[in-house]
């Protein structure tokens, strides 16, 4: 009776910190606090020297559940980003998580063999412990702020965040390793042992991935089971991935990344699930890490971690990044923000567990520093993501919005999805005029009517529009259905400006459009004229393969600006490309097909 006893009684502290984590989320919004370092707080007041007086110093569960939670938090980052995104910041991305890793761990050692009075190998640990950024909490907060950055600035810190543990991780694992063997420096093996890693984690990923997609297609499960499959098949390709000695978090991530960008069976309700899944590996991880602490013991390492935790936010970090990025073209701005979000977070105290797993002396060492760093990181860092993306010019001007899309899944169809949008007041499918030719509306619901696609014509406010388009194609089709007002859509502040006195033809060959050969001829003013019945107006759209071309400014009826926006999976080119003869062919004078009518007769 008293084991079942106090089986209930841990329920119940268990689900009571739950609740009370959820509820802390109101409170962290009010006053801009990192919700992570909420729930690590809430472990801490739980802990054995707060109030809670639970005493919890099990770090094998501590690091089984850290994996697990890891593993998930991972599997859906990948699962979130789409490839587009890694054209043009792939290699910039790979060079920060390795070599920046590396750099940062060596800056940190030096300073920790300083203020720790440890030998060299054991203040190289202390370095590896807290040098990668945390996938986790880069992915969190960011979306927790409604951020919405520069296209390459997001896309570098995401890939980095996603890619840099594995080295962190086997750096620690090797090092706690030439300790424990009473080694004094890493040789050859290491090497080859961190490239074994890497190779089977993509490898064991990428099959893994694939796999699971053909798996969800192939079989016709129940409603609500396409997202355990996902989950469970997530931790078993990261189980396989270690136990082959390969990285298990490059593998769980490469198979999110697989998955989410292929078409697949009920994607949606997968994703929305993980949705949740994330929140709740979140919570349970910072929560037991919050409890795995005691304050007292933090204390007295205070003076050295302290700075330590400013050495590497001032400098580590910014000295890694600069020497990684400088050869790829950004600027000053952007890589001091990528500087700034260097977040530490659970994986490094997950890693501060190894050294006491493994029987290293003075392991306490390596865990107190590192919750510090963790502490340090969160107060300054995470409360400041937001203002410092202001501060720095890399977030776009308009906040993230999203569009209230609903998906209902077609049995055995995987080249169209069916989704449906509320037409909210602002939604820019109102000023558009048109929708894309890839797109089909099958129904719309209008005051409670069922209409055809013929009979209710345009959507109109407060509908309810059913369309069929091709899943790689539906996020672009959100745009139209974000709520807004009248400032102008967020993908124009990454649209190509045209004058109006452009030739379709010159467009056409630039970024190899399809254009009908009568239409060549034309100017953007001329086609907008003749698609809008002589009166264009701001917002219209005109789309030509796979671009769009849309009107910003118009002036006595005829277009004068348009902006030329490109398909997310189409953007393979970039300003650079306008030099030279393209410039002198774009920017010289004009003639309309008016003039040119003219002057013939």
């Amino acid at each position: 009776m008293e084991t079942i006893t106090l089986t209930n009684i841990f329920l119940l502290a268990g689900a009571a910190l739950m609740v009370v984590g959820v509820f802390s989320s109101l409170i962290a919004s009010r006053f801009g606090a990192p919700l992570l370092l909420v729930f690590l707080v809430i472990g801490m007041l739980a802990g054995e020297d707060g109030p809670g007086q639970i005493h919890f110093s099990d770090y094998r569960a501590t690091y089984l559940v850290g994996s697990a939670a890891l593993a998930i938090i991972l599997f859906d980052g990948g699962l979130r980003t789409r490839l587009s995104s890694f054209r043009g910041t792939l290699a910039p991305a790979v060079l920060l998580s390795t070599a920046g890793v590396l750099v940062t761990a060596g800056l940190v050692g030096i300073v920790a063999y300083f203020l720790l009075g440890l030998p060299p190998l054991e203040a190289l640990l202390v370095g590896s412990v807290v040098a990668s950024t945390d996938a986790a909490a880069v992915f969190f907060l960011l979306k927790a702020g409604g951020l919405q950055l520069r296209k390459r600035v997001g896309a570098v810190l995401e890939i980095e965040s996603a890619t840099n543990d594995p080295v962190a991780i086997f750096l620690s694992v090797v090092l706690v390793g030439l300790i424990a063997a009473g080694e004094h420096y890493p040789g050859w093996d290491s090497l080859r042992a961190l490239a074994q890693q890497a190779v089977l984690g993509a490898a064991v990923g990428v099959a893994g991935g694939l796999g699971l997609a053909a798996l969800l297609n192939r079989f016709d499960l129940p409603s609500g089971l396409h997202p355990l499959l996902a989950i469970g098949a997530a931790i078993v390709i990261f189980g396989l991935a270690a136990v082959a000695d390969g990285s298990g978090f490059l593998a769980v991530y490469l198979a999110g990344l697989v998955l989410g960008n292929r078409p697949v069976r009920a994607i949606a309700s997968i994703v929305s699930f993980h949705d949740a899944a994330t929140w709740l590996c979140q919570l349970v991880m910072f929560v037991m890490l919050g409890l795995l602490v005691t304050p007292s013991k933090v204390i007295e390492y205070a003076p050295p971690a302290l700075g330590i935790a400013v050495f590497l936010i001032v400098v580590g970090r910014p000295v890694a990044v600069w020497l990684c990025l400088s050869p790829f073209g950004f600027k000053p701005e952007e890589k001091a923000y990528v500087s700034w979000v260097g977040l530490r977070g659970a994986v490094s105290i997950f890693l501060a567990t190894i050294p006491t797993l493994a029987g290293v002396p003075s392991a306490e060492v390596y865990f107190n520093v590192a919750f510090t760093v963790v502490l340090v990181s969160l107060i300054v860092q995470g409360w400041s993501l937001t203002y410092a993306a202001r501060r720095f010019g890399v977030a776009l001007p308009e906040p993230l919005r999203e569009a209230r899309r609903f998906e209902i899944d077609l049995p055995g169809q995987l080249d169209y999805e069916l989704v449906a949008y509320p037409v909210a007041s602002g939604s820019p499918v109102l000023s558009h005029g048109t929708l894309p030719n890839w797109a089909r509306m099958l129904i719309v619901v209008r005051d409670g009517a069922i209409l055809s696609a013929e009979q209710a014509g345009l959507p109109q406010n407060g509908d309810y529009a059913y369309l069929l388009a091709p899943p790689e194609r539906v996020r672009r089709l959100d745009r139209l259905f974000v709520a807004g007002d009248e400032r102008p859509d967020v993908e124009l502040a990454t649209a190509f400006p045209f004058r109006g006195e452009i030739v379709l033809g010159a467009i056409s060959d630039l970024y190899g459009l399809p254009v009908e050969p009568h239409e060549r001829d034309l100017t953007i003013a001329d086609l907008f004229a003749e698609r809008f019945d002589e009166r264009p107006s701001i917002g219209n759209r005109v789309h030509i393969g796979a671009a769009t071309l849309v009107v910003r400014a118009v002036e006595d009826e005829r277009v004068t600006l348009a902006g030329l926006v490109l398909d997310d999976e189409d953007e393979t080119r970039d300003k650079s490309i306008l030099t030279g003869a393209a410039i002198a062919r774009l920017l010289g004078p004009r003639r309309t097909a008016r003039e040119r009518a003219r002057r013939r007769g």
